[in-house]
């Protein structure tokens, strides 16, 4: 099977199961809350065992502890942070709507249009008219989040699709700057053609957070 494939029926799995835990909010149970705890678990815990797997002597190397060490830490802070957020399943379905959709953007329209690339050193894959794109798609998912939940326009959607899914896109980076400096391709393989529970939500490492200080 492709890889290709596999993202895409890994991919449906994944939405799901998003969904069955939508129908269990509507009848009661938190299942938002729990789904999002488990998974920033198993994204601290892909983190432990990959420093776990690094040389002693690399870890040494290049304030390379440092890294690690707060990258987990920031883990830590995504755990408190979904805690909190995903008590209002609505703002969990936002985010999820508008970083899938700048993700899928990105990774579509960054392959069929190529160009110059980003951050090469960092990600090989990644070009400006995928960014570009993504940020249109992900702020097109929040918009529409808003026709679908109000029948009404809401601009301020607009801004808050923005900056969600640049911010996103700038978490996918810096999880590929860790592995790079980790010297890995994937921080896990439990989700086939996705990599980790890490690389599949890289795309909240910032965006969460920043919901949950504005929550605060």
């Amino acid at each position: 099977m492709s890889n290709t494939s596999q993202r895409v029926i890994v991919g449906a799995i994944m939405a799901a199961i998003a969904v069955a835990a939508a129908v269990a909010e509507h009848y009661g149970f938190h299942a938002v809350r729990y789904l999002g705890i488990l998974v920033v678990l198993g994204m601290i815990l892909e983190m432990i065992m990959a420093i776990r797997h690094v040389p002693q002597e690399q870890l040494c190397q290049n304030k390379n502890w440092l890294v690690y060490g707060g990258f987990l830490a920031w883990l830590f802070v995504m755990l408190a942070a979904i805690n909190t957020v995903a008590t209002r399943p609505w703002i969990i379905l936002l985010l999820l709507l508008t970083i899938s959709g700048a993700d899928i953007g990105a990774w579509f329209f960054g392959r069929m249009l190529g160009g110059d690339k980003m951050w090469e050193r960092l990600s090989a894959n990644k070009t400006w008219a995928g960014q570009i794109a993504g940020i249109i798609c992900g702020t097109v998912m929040a918009l529409l989040y808003g026709l679908l939940g109000t029948d009404t326009f809401m601009p301020q959607l607009m801004w808050i699709g923005i900056s969600i899914a640049l911010l996103s896109q700038y978490g996918d980076l810096t999880a590929s700057w860790v592995k790079r400096r980790m010297g890995i391709k994937d921080f896990g393989h439990i989700l086939p053609g996705h990599g980790g529970m890490l690389d599949r939500f890289d795309g909240w490492i910032y965006a969460l957070p920043l919901i949950w200080l504005i929550m605060l």
